[in-house]
């Protein structure tokens, strides 16, 4: 069987769809020889590089939510959990930015029981950008924690990171979705990208941070289209959100349930691919 790299993109909550990914690649037994992950994708990147499989993760993000089933008991045991949530963004108004992510990266580390990149089980790429330079940053090795923050450093959201000189920002300003970096690496590329469907105008201006996030949103997108067109995967995956932003993180049960159909056509091209293989 030939060898295969997972490249998950960027793309704040719509990220957890990687989380139905890794679940179907689960089912076929699937172990990638590498992962590159941008933003968000870094963050499940890592946890799936550790050898945490797609029900584990899945799991884990729904101890920390609200969900419309839950009982009265769940809800105040989960309650607990949400206000440790809160507590790991906290604000950053002196940087220009929202929120850090500080606390919430190393709530995922002590879960991992993980702190740097040769710990991992799987050769792992997380992708940043320097602000200055302009130009994409990989991290392969050493500490974690600077690598996933810098990696999902939203301008204007979270603030960024300065590491070895330099200044870095998400990923995603050069290059959401990161297959190219496991070209050389691996025989055939999967890669999920979670950027959102366009909507039709409404005609009406966007609050400041509609404006921003909508903004990275559009050059995320063609720049990912022109990167797959360059280069295209062996899978190519897009997951289609539809009316879900970046941070709208109360709406995790509808990016699972929009990402479920998508997921069909995972399985049907990786079962083609597979079949192609053995013949």
């Amino acid at each position: 069987m030939k060898s295969i790299g997972i490249a998950l993109g960027g793309g704040g909550v719509r990220g957890l769809a990687h989380v139905l990914a890794i679940e179907v690649f689960d089912e076929f037994g699937l172990v990638p020889k590498a992962i590159a992950g941008t933003s968000m994708g870094s963050l499940i990147g890592a946890l799936y590089a550790s050898g945490i499989s797609g029900a584990e993760i899945r799991e884990g993000v729904r101890e920390h939510i609200i969900l419309k089933e839950d009982r009265f008991q769940e809800l105040r045991r989960k309650r607990r959990n949400l206000f440790q949530w809160l507590k790991f963004f906290r604000p950053v108004p002196t940087h220009g930015a929202v929120l850090s992510p500080d606390g919430f990266l190393r709530y995922l580390l002590d879960q991992l029981a993980v702190e740097t990149f040769e710990e991992l089980k799987i050769p792992f790429y997380a992708v940043a950008t320097d602000f200055e330079a302009r130009e994409r940053v990989v991290f392969e090795k050493g500490p974690l924690l600077p690598a996933l923050k810098a990696s999902m450093a939203i301008p204007g959201v979270f603030e960024p990171v300065v590491h070895e000189g330099r200044v870095l920002v998400d990923g995603g300003v050069v290059e959401n979705l990161p297959h190219s970096v496991l070209v050389g690496k691996c025989d055939a590329i999967i890669a999920i990208d979670v950027t959102p469907t366009r909507r039709p105008g409404t005609g009406e201006p966007p609050k400041m941070i509609d404006a921003l996030l909508g903004t990275f949103d559009t050059m995320t997108e063609r720049a990912t289209r022109e990167a797959v067109q360059k280069c295209p995967p062996a899978i190519y995956l897009q997951t289609n959100p539809d009316g879900i932003r970046i941070l709208d993180f109360d709406r995790i049960e509808d990016v699972y349930e929009q990402a479920a159909k998508p997921m069909d056509e995972l399985r049907r091209q990786l079962e083609a691919l597979l079949k192609n293989e053995s013949e």
